[in-house]
């Protein structure tokens, strides 16, 4: 029979009291904004936080650096409340000609750094636009692109204003396709690009992954002819491209780029660029 010395039995009880106040602590940070889990038991991104390509690398990964080609390319950048204040001179010095930079999510956020790198951009020399990034499962398609135009995305003929881009992948807080079947969110989308063309006279651009819109709209090819394809792949080509589309407008190439955001190459030279601009 062990033998218990004096005081043991109240050093042990001190011991398991500190111990579940530190998993009751735990506990508590587990439920805090920013800290939720899924029903896997993985974190969750705070809402807001999605940003253009979060889950390029980790569905389709990183491969080699872009190869050159014939046809003239022009970089660009795309640059979300995870960059702050931006130095846009070192930009334009690198010859970034072009950007997007986020402006909403959902019907809830609004990019708190939004002035000074849309103004920034601008201010520089670049042509830029601006991006929603789209949550399907939290409100209509219609409801998110009227939030989008009210507060950074709208669009004017001045010849540096990029039209508005739908930034639609991966859904960084749940399931891949937020729920929704093939037929569902192909109806969502639709719903998004006609509101968004009612309220300014553009077709939005379409930011996703050929991966992506293969499991979550069935590869659907009826936005090809009115809409510009922005294809995410972190490879040494855009590779194969969404149904629909013959060939991409934008493509986002890396995640890393060698100053700032995520790195893009027009197809196309400088005055392609102004076309789009200009409607």
């Amino acid at each position: 029979m062990p033998v218990h010395r004096p005081g043991t039995a109240r050093r042990e009880h001190h011991a398991a009291g500190v111990l579940l106040a530190v998993l009751s602590a735990l506990a508590l940070l587990l439920t805090l904004p920013g800290a939720a889990q899924s029903a896997d038991g993985e974190n969750v991104p705070p809402r807001g936080s999605a940003r253009m390509g979060q889950g390029v690398l980790e569905h389709d990964g990183q491969g080699g650096e872009p190869r050159g080609g014939d046809a003239v390319q022009t970089e660009g950048v795309d640059v979300s409340s995870h960059q702050g204040n931006v130095n846009w001179s070192a930009l334009w010095s690198s010859g970034v000609r072009w950007a997007y930079v986020k402006a909403t999510e959902a019907t809830s956020y609004r990019n708190p750094y939004f002035a000074q790198q849309y103004n920034g951009s601008y201010n520089i020399g670049m042509i830029r636009g601006t991006y929603h990034f789209a949550t399907p499962d939290t409100s209509s398609g219609a409801a998110q692109a009227n939030y989008f135009v009210d507060n950074g995305g709208a669009w004017s003929r001045d010849g540096k204003t990029l039209p508005g881009a739908l930034d639609i992948e991966w859904n960084p807080y749940g399931a891949a396709c937020f729920g929704k079947s093939p037929s569902a969110m192909v109806s969502w989308i639709r719903d998004f690009l006609t509101t968004y063309k009612a309220r300014t006279g553009r077709d939005a651009v379409i930011y996703t992954a050929t991966s992506w819109w293969k499991q979550c709209t069935g590869n659907y090819s009826g936005f090809g002819s009115t809409n510009p394809l922005w294809i995410a792949r972190y490879d040494v080509s855009p590779g194969e491209l969404p149904a629909g589309w013959g060939f991409h407008t934008m493509w986002q190439y890396t995640s890393s780029g060698p100053i700032v955001g995520d790195h893009n190459k027009f197809n196309g030279a400088y005055d392609r660029i102004q076309a789009l601009a200009n409607g």
